[in-house]
């Protein structure tokens, strides 16, 4: 399997493993939901043409480090403006574990509040 391929599903488990979170698929990609809400863009399950393989989350505290990561870029369609970042899974990337700490900052920054309390007091999840 591709290093990127490991990555996505790594991701995608552990953002599927927060309170009340589920996969839908609009626009033919895949994402990651919390109350009705994405927190994470995980993209086309076999990417081609002009799509690549790469994850868009929203950080409001580490949009700059991730804007550090070489090609990452903030999320297009007005997305970045509000701390989304695309990060793309290809090249050299950050450590797999701060790329889950990422989803789940992403996570609390979306999730309603009582869900991430029950986060927090679930205790870490790695």
């Amino acid at each position: 399997m591709e290093k990127w391929r490991e990555v996505r599903q790594t991701l995608r488990e552990s953002a599927l493993s927060l309170p009340e979170t589920y996969e839908d698929h609009p626009w033919g990609e895949s994402v990651i939901k919390v109350n009705k809400k994405i927190f994470v863009f995980l993209g086309v399950e076999e990417p081609a043409g002009k799509w690549s393989p790469a994850v868009g989350v929203k950080l409001p505290e580490s949009n700059g480090h991730a804007l550090s990561v070489a090609g990452a870029a903030p999320s297009g369609y007005g997305l970045g403006r509000a701390g989304w970042v695309t990060i793309p899974l290809m090249g050299v990337l950050p450590e797999t574990e701060v790329l889950l700490d990422w989803v789940e900052e992403s996570y609390r920054a979306v999730a309603p509040k009582k869900l991430v309390a029950r986060l927090d007091a679930t205790g870490p999840l790695r």
